[in-house]
């Protein structure tokens, strides 16, 4: 049987008929050797391929002779995916992992602590060169290797044998995370990164609440939550993170927040509403004021992994609330000259806040980094000026940079003006980027940006 990639029309076809139907059984692993959908602490992986029943432990530092496998959608790029295999076989210590879209197939090796490919192909091939892929991980080749590797030593001490899988104290929940989205300058696609990052997660498996902390309530619309024409209809005004931050013993988070579908699986919403406005001097005559969302925040850990704070452009109180409730903090940045001096502006406003918030017993907040967005796509741009703004950051602000960048592109915008139409009204009806148009390459960079935070978050 020789293996089809035109037959891969999405992954999951990519799973079943090149990983399941043929590759597997080619390279001599029966249904008892190999393992999908495998959980190893906070990995999830789509295939493992073993020689024995021992799985790979992310305690372990002896590396081990298996392969790990990712499928992905024949759409998507694959170089998009390398960091993320990195993680698994330098976090596991798998000497092998193979990446494959069904059209572009890649076996990857460790060597020390990152990943180098020693075998590529196109899919068409992989039939005629199934000989030199099994000589590579094949499970009698793999088998040797390990059995090499683990001769006696008659004067050493024979080894424990190694648990057959890590397991990870369930009794303990992972804290949850809260992340703030800040700038003072306007414009840098605060919004679009906070909306699709929280989707981004949410298709990850974690449970996501987004906080919108902005009078001009951009994250609200952008979920979704406005469906009313006429402010007559508008079910927002009073229940909104204005009331929140009103009140120390009512409007809970979990009463005011809402569900947004805008994409799937869905979020949790707490909306921002244009009253915000004129309550800011009121707000900053109340003693409590500045601690109370961080107060309330802790009544929902036990119900969301991660939390999303979008801010205002400012350096207000709404801003100051958001940094003194956060753990983390994005800057975005279109890296332009007036969002570069703006910098200038944040790390003094970020000073600020971390010296109220180590009198109340706080630790400072970290800083995941800049990170570069609506960057142009424009090729001339991308190869000369881009680099040189980019190094900029970091010589002369003194800031840390995200390895993700997401470009400006049309699909972006596209997918935040949906409609629908009701009747003779047309709604308005944003979807994520995901429900909008998955395989787009703004859809991927917001899926390593999702990678990106949770690795240095800790989830």
């Amino acid at each position: 049987m020789k293996f089809n990639p035109n037959l891969c029309r999405n992954e999951s076809e990519v799973e079943s008929k090149l990983f399941v139907q043929y590759l597997l059984p080619n390279l001599g692993y029966d249904a008892s050797k190999w393992h999908q959908e495998v959980a190893l602490g906070s990995i999830r992986l789509d295939f493992l391929a073993l020689t024995s029943q021992v799985f790979p432990s992310v305690k372990s530092s002896t590396p081990t002779f298996c392969v790990v496998m990712e499928a992905k959608h024949p759409k998507q790029n694959l170089d998009f995916h390398v960091r993320r295999l990195n993680r698994y076989l330098t976090k596991l210590q798998v000497i092998y992992g193979v990446l494959s879209n069904g059209k572009d197939f890649r076996i990857y090796k460790l060597m020390g602590d990152r990943i180098n490919i020693v075998f590529q192909c196109q899919g068409s091939e992989i039939s005629d060169k199934i000989e030199k892929i099994k000589d590579i991980i094949g499970k009698d080749r793999l088998s040797n290797l390990e059995l090499s590797q683990s001769i006696p030593d008659n004067n050493a001490i024979a080894p424990l044998p190694a648990p057959i899988l890590d397991v990870v104290p369930t009794s303990i929940p992972p804290k949850m995370k809260t992340i703030a989205i800040y700038h003072n300058k306007g414009g840098v696609g605060k919004t679009t990164t906070v909306v699709n990052l929280a989707a981004a997660l949410s298709k990850k498996g974690k449970r996501v609440l987004v906080i919108d902390l902005d009078s001009q309530a951009n994250t609200t619309f952008a979920t979704g939550l406005v469906k009313f024409e006429d402010e007559e209809f508008d079910d927002i005004e009073n229940s909104n993170i204005l009331n929140v931050l009103q009140s120390e013993d009512f409007f809970s988070i979990e009463e005011v927040a809402r569900k947004s579908n805008f994409c799937n699986p869905s979020i949790d919403v707490v909306p921002a509403h244009i009253n915000l406005m004129n309550a800011e001097n009121e707000l900053n005559q109340l003693d409590y004021s500045r601690m109370i969302l961080a107060q309330k925040l802790k009544d929902v850990e036990h119900k969301y992994d991660v939390v999303i704070i979008d801010t205002p452009p400012s350096l207000n109180f709404y801003a100051r609330v958001a940094l003194i409730a956060c753990d983390f903090l994005i800057i975005p940045s279109d890296l332009k000259p007036y969002a570069n001096q703006g910098l200038i502006n944040v790390k003094d406003f970020i000073k600020k806040v971390n010296g109220f918030r180590k009198q109340i017993s706080r630790n400072m907040i970290e800083i995941l980094g800049v990170l570069p967005n609506k960057i142009s796509t424009n090729a001339k741009f991308v190869q000369y000026t881009l680099p040189n703004r980019i190094k900029k950051i970091s010589s002369k602000y003194d800031l840390p940079l995200m390895d993700s960048i997401i470009y400006d592109r049309d699909d972006l915008a596209k997918c935040a003006e949906m409609t629908q139409t009701i009747g003779d009204l047309e709604i308005i009806d944003p979807k994520s980027i995901f429900e909008f148009k998955a395989d787009s390459m703004s859809a991927q960079e917001f899926e390593l940006l999702a990678i990106e935070v949770l690795e240095k978050i800790g989830l």
